[in-house]
Parts: structure tokens; C-alpha cells; sequence
């Protein structure tokens, strides 16, 4: 898959265009990208995705915008997983801000990247103060496919939207059962793992430092997860205990190894919440608090194991 920083100055293959945030890749995502490269096989052009960094809501009200899902790395490999073969990652600033829904068509979509098709959601909006519409691409007569919203039906055979927000909803209550089901996978995080101050292994619980690309995550506390298909135990947080520490943190132990992970790329999935995150009194209360949230993480393990 290519990848461009910027958008080309120089007209591009024809190309179907999906335009979105893609914060997440749920349900929705995944079916809007489904259709793009069907699309794009059916009239033999470019499957192409435009997306966007910062998001919109992190630029104008960096303090109020929702937590961050995924990172760019993260929706980049989704895209390519997909059969995404080209993907735009325009800078969101200022000047795209003011920029209106017809020079957005024209200049943008039309005259540098040859968009044949676009693919949006049904509520899809763009250009200065969210100005443009579906009704935008149709009167500038581009051949639009605008997918309706997916809905996820509960046992109640209640319908619930699959939503960026939604998701975040049910991450947030730790309702991890929920959230893999609007995205059709565990929820996870990405990251380097790095070196830190070493404090997992003084407690006898030697941990992964994940490096976070963003400081707000859409959950915390401690969970039973999967390091790259390992099982470990995971917290993510602030470490409120170790005095002098407030920096966001995912620490992750893997049971049973004695490996080397540094500067390896790992994908931690979320399975169970164990607790939120709290205050010790002192660094025995705490690690005998990580050595029951271990148990726990064994005893949830164990019964997966014994379901199937």
C-alpha cells in the first residue's frame, strides 16, 4: 500500500475514494472499506482512502475531543489488510479547516486525485464549519456511494448503531464484550516496547513497556490480555502508587516467558477487565494486589481454555 503525507500536486491514477476518520475501524469502517474495493475492481480503478491527522474534533477543541481509538499506524494497517492500495493522510490545519466543500471537490478530489467514485457514510460532512453534504457530491455530479449506518442487534433484538463513539462508550465501562463486538475483534493497542525504570522486575513481576502515541486512551485500568497471542496481564494508567510517577503508561507482564521484547512492535488485545486502576499503600500492598490480579488473569485464561 502507498501512503502519502500530503496531496499530490500532480493529477493521480483514477481512483474509487473512501473519505473518512476511520478512528477505530468498526463495523461500519470495515463494510464502507468492503465496498470501496469492490467498487473499485467493478470500474478498474485505484482503491483509495483519504483520512486524517490530527482528527477535526483535536484540532478546534484539543482539551474536549474524544479519546483516541487508534493510532495512525494502527488505521494504516487496517487499511492495507482491507486490499487499501493507496492511502492519503492529509494534514489537518488551518488551511484545510477554511477550505470550502466546492474547492474541496474540485481542487482536492477532482483535480489531484482523479476520484471517480467516492464512498462516504450517510452523514458524511466537509469543508469550512462542516458546511458540505451528500447533496454536495450529487449536484457536483460525482458518482457518490453513500453507505447507511450499521446497527448491531442486542439479545433484547434491540438495535444499537455501530459508532467511533459507541465503541468508546462501552470501552470506558469495560465492557470489553461489547466493544469486540462492534468491532469485530478485541479492541487493541499497538506500540514499540521500550525500556523503563525497570519497577515491574524489582516487584518480581517484570512487565513490557508499550510505548502510547496518545495520552488519553479510551480505557484504563487492569486487564487480562494478549501480548502478540501470549497471555498477560496488562495496566494501563498512571501508577498512581510510585510517588513521582504520572506519565500514561501500559505496562503488560506476560505470563510464563523470560523473552526479550525490546524495540518489538506488539499488538495488545483486551479481553477482560480485572479492576480499575488504584492507590497503594506502599509497594508490598501493591504487589500483592498484582500478584492477585495475575490469579485472576490465569483463572480467566483457564476458562476460555475450558469453553471451547
Amino acid at each position: 500500500m502507498q501512503v502519502y503525507r500530503h496531496i499530490p500536486s500532480s493529477l493521480q491514477q483514477p481512483c474509487a475514494l473512501a473519505i473518512g476518520n476511520f478512528d477505530g475501524m468498526h463495523l461500519g469502517h470495515q463494510a464502507l472499506l468492503k465496498k470501496l474495493t469492490e467498487t473499485a475492481k467493478t470500474l478498474n480503478l485505484t482503491s483509495a482512502v483519504m483520512t486524517f491527522e490530527p482528527h477535526p474534533r483535536e484540532f478546534f477543541a484539543p482539551e474536549s475531543a474524544p479519546a483516541r481509538l487508534s493510532s495512525m499506524r494502527e488505521k494504516l494497517e487496517h487499511f492495507a489488510e482491507a486490499g487499501v492500495e493507496v492511502t492519503y493522510v492529509c494534514r489537518f490545519n488551518r488551511r484545510l479547516a477554511k477550505i470550502t466543500p466546492q474547492d474541496f471537490m474540485q481542487t482536492i478530489l477532482r483535480e489531484s486525485l482523479n476520484a471517480q467514485a467516492i464512498l462516504v457514510g450517510e452523514d458524511f460532512r466537509f469543508g469550512a464549519m462542516r458546511a458540505g453534504s451528500i447533496l454536495d457530491f450529487l449536484e457536483a455530479k460525482f458518482n457518490l456511494i453513500s453507505l447507511p449506518q450499521v446497527d448491531l442487534t442486542g439479545n433484547d433484538s434491540t438495535a444499537t448503531r455501530v459508532s467511533s463513539t459507541r465503541v468508546r462508550t462501552a470501552l470506558a465501562a469495560g465492557d470489553l464484550r461489547e466493544a469486540a463486538l462492534l468491532l469485530n475483534r478485541p479492541y487493541s493497542i499497538s506500540g514499540k516496547v521500550v525500556h523503563g525504570a525497570k519497577r515491574g522486575r524489582q516487584l518480581g513481576f517484570p512487565t513490557a513497556n508499550v510505548h502510547m502515541r496518545h495520552e488519553r486512551p479510551a480505557l484504563t485500568g487492569v486487564y487480562a490480555v494478549k501480548l502478540d497471542g501470549l497471555n498477560s496481564v496488562a495496566n494501563l494508567g498512571v501508577r498512581p502508587t510510585i510517588a513521582g510517577v504520572s506519565k500514561l503508561m501500559l505496562e503488560v507482564h506476560v505470563l510464563d516467558f523470560n523473552g526479550n521484547l525490546y524495540d518489538k512492535h506488539v499488538h495488545v488485545e483486551f479481553l477482560h477487565k480485572i479492576r480499575d486502576e488504584m492507590k497503594f499503600d506502599g509497594l508490598d500492598a501493591l504487589k500483592a494486589q498484582i500478584k492477585n490480579d495475575v490469579a485472576v488473569a490465569r483463572d480467566f485464561f483457564d476458562s476460555v481454555i475450558s469453553t471451547k
